[in-house]
């Protein structure tokens, strides 16, 4: 290698880390913001209400327990899943891991159903309009 390119390598790997540097020790970074917006899962049953859980990291399980049925929800890494459900189909159990807004899990045989909403609008604008 001649000086020159060494020189070149050497001005690249500067400007890269002046951009990347102030990303790593920034405590308010976007991804934490984003994962932090107070997005909750909205737990309904038969129509009405049952629960609100906030959707944070830390790992929790939700057990509900009604005249239809029995199913298991967890909470873990900002989004929520149904892990298990007496239900004979099953098919809410094939929804995997909801995180986004707007995002349903339903079961019909237990006439549950979970959607995550709030946070900072995240599906909830238009994003595009058609005439």
């Amino acid at each position: 290698m001649k000086r020159g390119d060494i020189l070149l390598i050497g001005i690249i790997v500067v400007i890269a880390l002046a951009f990347l540097v102030p990303r790593w020790l920034d405590e308010n970074s976007s991804e934490k913001n984003h994962n932090d917006n107070g997005k909750v899962a909205r737990i309904t049953v038969d129509g009405k209400l049952f629960k609100t859980v906030k959707l944070t990291g830390k790992e929790q399980t939700i057990d509900i327990k009604t005249k239809y049925g029995e199913n298991i929800l967890k909470v873990h890494d900002n989004g929520i899943e149904m892990t298990d459900a007496d239900c004979p189909d099953k098919i809410c159990l094939t929804f995997g891991f909801v995180d986004r807004n707007g995002g349903t899990i339903v079961c019909l045989p237990h006439k549950l159903m979970v959607e995550v909403v709030g946070g900072s609008g995240e599906g909830a604008d238009v994003d595009a309009s058609v005439q």
